[in-house]
């Protein structure tokens, strides 16, 4: 498979990776399918995403994606989060094999349940 440098950068160096202290919501959420599993968690002050953090047990897209979602979502407000689509997430990936996209899934999953988790603004 060919990935983009986005997402080898991303699946070599992943950002925000880890647990999150004091997170107002966390999510997980697993593909049944290749047993992918992503936890999810983030910290709002106001009606912005403070921090986030990330854990992940997966292949090298749902690394990526995890990683990409993380820096896309933080300091943005929730309103801005909800309204992130996986083309966007795909694009800034730079796109993934389509043997791949089910990281773009899972992540976009976890990120639809961690806000799902917070008080509508």
């Amino acid at each position: 498979m060919n990935y983009s440098e986005k997402v080898l950068d991303h699946f070599e160096h992943p950002r925000n990776i880890g647990d999150l202290a004091g997170a107002d919501a966390h999510a997980r959420v697993e593909n049944p399918v290749c047993g992918d599993i992503m936890d999810l968690a983030v910290k709002v002050s106001g009606d912005r995403i403070e921090d986030v953090r990330y854990r992940i047990r997966g292949c090298v897209a749902a690394i990526a994606a995890g990683s990409c979602l993380t820096e896309m979502i933080k300091g943005r407000s929730l309103g801005e989060a909800r309204a992130i689509t996986r083309e966007q997430l795909l694009d800034a990936l730079d796109g993934l094999p389509r043997a791949s996209l089910h990281g773009s899934h899972l992540a976009m999953d976890a990120l639809a349940a961690v806000l799902g988790k917070l008080k509508t603004s």
